[in-house]
């Protein structure tokens, strides 16, 4: 699985699955949880585990303030740091520095914080998390998953895919499609792994969320990036229970049930649309992403159920 991975007190898994900069390293990276590994993990019947042994995040523009942990590494010996510009005088290191590159990454072996045994206990919380600047994607895998069904997982991945991931953006993000968010990485059919993902799912009794790590509030140029601050809000809320209690609204293009309050998040923010200035203007572009998302499922959709097919967006 393409996602990171961290174990409650209570031995409580949860699971943040997303392409490449889309927040898994940061999100996970939690003082309260034990990180089992910010990459590539496996779910077996002993648990879920980390094939990596350690941890390689970006550090482009990190900020101790809403990324302690990850930030204090890079001031840690034992760090190894690739790409990073470094004064040739006073070896102060330059973390907002792209000349050369924007993927710039530190890697540990030994994570504050991270459980030393890789193996988790086998009952994670699935956290899906995205880049993308309209909270939305993943509708019907998420919606089926929720309701227990054992063929549900919808093999589709969908972030914003762009130059930036962090602020600063320069570039309009593209809506980028990436099979369970590993293409490349896939031998067989996504649906093979999206059947094995959703048994697991069922069998677990796991809670599955979306959570917007992306752009909220209007097109490129006008909308801003998500808090971070509300981002993790909602993560808690999502692991300790809070969120499944709250009452939800049906968002009508995505087919997807929101919840209408969330503990330290302004209520909204939690509505896609109410966060544009423009309705009408988020209408079309969300009809163009729902659009844009039954055309890409299209060859996918043989191997799914109609239950599956008819949870998706409505376009």
């Amino acid at each position: 699985m393409h996602c990171s991975a961290n174990v409650g007190a209570g031995g409580d898994v949860a699971l943040f699955f997303g392409l490449s900069g889309t927040g898994k390293t940061t999100l996970s990276s939690d003082p309260e949880r034990t990180l089992i590994g910010d990459d590539e993990h496996g779910w077996s019947d002993r648990g879920v585990f980390n094939f990596e042994g350690g941890c390689y995040a970006k550090t482009i523009r990190l900020s101790p303030e809403a990324e302690p942990q990850i930030y204090a590494t890079t001031r840690r010996f034992g760090t190894v740091l690739e790409n990073v510009v470094v004064d040739p005088d006073t070896r102060a290191l330059d973390l907002d520095d792209e000349r050369y590159t924007e993927n710039t990454r530190g890697g540990v072996s030994d994570f504050v914080h991270r459980q030393r045994r890789a193996v988790g206990p086998g009952r994670p919380s699935a956290e899906r998390r995205d880049a993308d600047r309209r909270r939305v994607r993943r509708a019907a895998a998420d919606r089926a998953a929720d309701a227990g069904r054992r063929d549900v997982s919808l093999p589709v991945g969908l972030h914003g895919q762009g130059r930036r991931h962090r602020e600063g953006r320069r570039h309009e993000p593209k809506a980028t499609f990436s099979t369970c968010f590993g293409a490349p990485f896939l031998p067989l059919a996504p649906s093979r792994y999206a059947t094995m993902l959703g048994e697991r799912i069922a069998k677990h009794g796991v809670r599955v969320w979306l959570v917007n790590t992306g752009w909220t509030g209007g097109p490129f140029g006008v909308g801003q990036r998500m808090k971070i601050g509300y981002t993790r809000a909602m993560i808690r809320a999502a692991l300790v229970g809070r969120a499944r209690r709250r009452r939800a609204t049906r968002d009508p293009i995505f087919n997807i049930d929101i919840p209408t309050s969330c503990p330290d998040v302004p209520a909204a923010v939690l509505q896609p649309r109410t966060t544009w200035a423009n309705g009408a203007d988020y209408d079309a572009q969300a009809t163009k992403l729902a659009r844009m998302f039954r055309e890409n499922f299209t060859a996918f959709a043989d191997g799914v159920g109609a239950d599956v097919i008819a949870a998706g967006p409505n376009a």
